[in-house]
């Protein structure tokens, strides 16, 4: 798509945003479609390291963002808890409780790719290269923050750069997942969201595309599964929710839509995978093929195209990646509805309830009358 949005950032009235650079263990290597190759950013995992002030053009002044409590550029907090320490890497699957109240509700955030497997590899406008691995963590990472603050117990994939599960013997070849690594890697992810027991599961990804100007933001589904219902619902929420955000700021991001989890993904990796022909993270399970499917209403989106260097300079920038995790906030607090009270009700239930229990009172009353007036009447 081009419009006038395309305009270099550069070129733009410019906002300098401090850029939060992933924590990377070690260089990043081709992923398994091995799309192009590149090293990444590194710094000491859990902190935010201070990048260069990136130009991001017309869009509203810092002040005018609703912040919330969190910071841009958050780093990992403290206080994660390990789902299972025997199964996956340190600091991957791990939970955390919230911050402020507690709804009694989950939710389970994956940070699409990392460590072994980038993703896709992206362009800024000033000709950095980005990986989709590095980006969706910093969301993931942001959008944890808020939801803690929301009440929410929040689960996430992954806090660092790597991989979710240990990879076991096969896994990896010459640096690079094989074909059952790949799998086994997305499958940990599903089996970390059911072992948290989360109420629902949102997966963050990066859209890639073969011209630059491919464009705009993106919500998959299954369709097939016995929540379908539950997952349109989210994904139209989680859809709608992030598009507002960013949009918000004058970045006029196209609407792809909604879509079945059937119609996203790159080629398929094996003959298995194709007949298959799901999402892993999101789709039932196939006898022989997949046996552990998540088990909650889910939704994953691609919210950007990194390949265009107009949205992957949005993705890589801290402002961007908070304005994503503020429109998952958004659509979670919706998907779920308004804050109960320590009893367990909704806020107005109090009301509603005196309300019911007044006009029950009034009804035994006129009924003990008319069983009076009846008694009377019949001496």
């Amino acid at each position: 798509m081009t419009s006038a949005r395309r305009t270099g950032l550069a070129a733009m009235v410019p906002l300098a945003v401090v850029v939060l650079l992933s924590a990377a263990g070690a260089a990043w290597g081709p992923g398994p479609t091995a799309v192009a190759t590149g090293a990444g950013a590194t710094g000491a995992a859990g902190t935010a390291v201070v990048g260069a002030v990136a130009p991001l053009g017309a869009v509203a002044p810092l002040g005018a963002v609703a912040l919330g409590s969190v910071a841009l550029g958050a780093a990992v907090p403290a206080g994660g808890h390990a789902v299972d320490p025997n199964v996956f890497e340190p600091g991957a699957c791990e939970s955390f409780a919230p911050t402020a109240g507690d709804r009694h509700e989950s939710v389970f955030l994956d940070a699409g790719h990392g460590s072994i497997d980038p993703g896709s590899v992206g362009l800024t406008e000033g000709g950095r290269t980005i990986y989709e691995g590095t980006e969706t963590l910093a969301v993931e990472l942001n959008a944890l923050s808020l939801l803690r603050a929301q009440g929410f117990t929040v689960i996430v994939s992954r806090t660092r750069d790597s991989p979710v599960a240990r990879p076991r013997p096969g896994d990896v070849a010459d640096g690079l997942y094989t074909v059952q690594g790949d799998l086994n890697d997305v499958a940990s992810r599903d089996i970390c969201a059911d072992m948290a027991k989360a109420d629902i599961l949102i997966g963050i990804y990066f859209d890639a595309g073969s011209s630059t100007s491919n464009a705009g933001s993106i919500t998959g589904y299954d369709a097939d599964r016995p929540f379908a219902a539950a997952n349109l619902r989210l994904a139209n929420l989680v859809q709608t929710d992030v598009l507002a955000a960013m949009n918000a700021q004058g970045w006029d991001i196209p609407d792809d839509g909604v879509i079945s989890d059937t119609l996203l993904g790159g080629p398929p990796l094996s003959s298995a995978a194709a007949d298959y022909g799901h999402l892993l993270l999101l789709g039932p399970a196939d006898p022989g093929y997949f046996s552990t499917p998540s088990t909650m209403p889910g939704a994953l989106i691609e919210p950007l195209f990194i390949t265009d260097p107009y949205e992957g300079s949005l993705a890589d920038s801290a402002l961007g990646q908070h304005v994503i995790a503020q429109g998952l906030a958004a659509a979670v607090e919706q998907y779920f509805g308004p804050r109960k009270d320590p009893m367990g009700r909704s806020p107005g239930t109090t009301k509603s309830h005196h309300t019911r229990r007044g006009k029950t009172a009034q009804a035994g009353k006129a009924a003990k009358q008319a069983e009076a007036g009846n008694a009377n009447s019949g001496r």
